[in-house]
């Protein structure tokens, strides 16, 4: 079960596709975060997810919202996907503890080994205000990241 609206955020330290440790830590009190968990890299309906956030990057990365990925992938994996694929925001590798970030915040499915598809808006106090859910096999409404994002301020 995810964990709920309106509580302190799990805190972490992941490296990114370039592998550059990113700690949650380092945004508080700076810049809101968009915190979006997904399977795995290289599979359709991520890959159209992630696409969808570099074409609209502004509406969810500017000068008081970062936008975070993470899935139990690897940062060469996340490396090759970022830079065949153009994805300029960090792709953050959930693999050793394998899928510990994604288990503190309630979207780890254990029998798959994998995120399922969590998203989680961050204030800048590192409090969660906005979350969503959605299986594996299942498509999120990306325009509802947008609103919620908006309706931050």
């Amino acid at each position: 079960m995810p964990i709920s609206v309106g509580v302190p955020a799990p805190d972490f330290t992941l490296k990114d596709q370039n592998n550059q440790e990113v700690r949650l830590a380092d945004f508080r009190g700076r810049k809101a975060v968009l915190l979006i968990f997904y399977p795995l890299a290289f599979s359709r309906r991520c890959h159209g997810e992630l696409t969808e956030i570099q074409q609209n990057l502004p509406a969810y990365a500017n000068d008081d919202v970062q936008v975070l990925t993470v899935s139990v992938d690897s940062f060469f994996s996340h490396k090759v996907w970022a830079d065949q694929e153009g994805f300029d925001f960090p792709l953050l590798a959930d693999f050793w503890p394998h899928g510990e970030v994604a288990h503190a915040y309630g979207v780890l499915d254990e029998q798959a080994g994998v995120a399922v598809r969590g998203t989680f808006l961050i204030d800048r106090d590192g409090i969660i205000r906005w979350a969503e859910h959605a299986e594996i096999g299942k498509s999120r409404d990306q325009q509802s990241w947008r609103d919620a994002v908006a309706a931050l301020g």
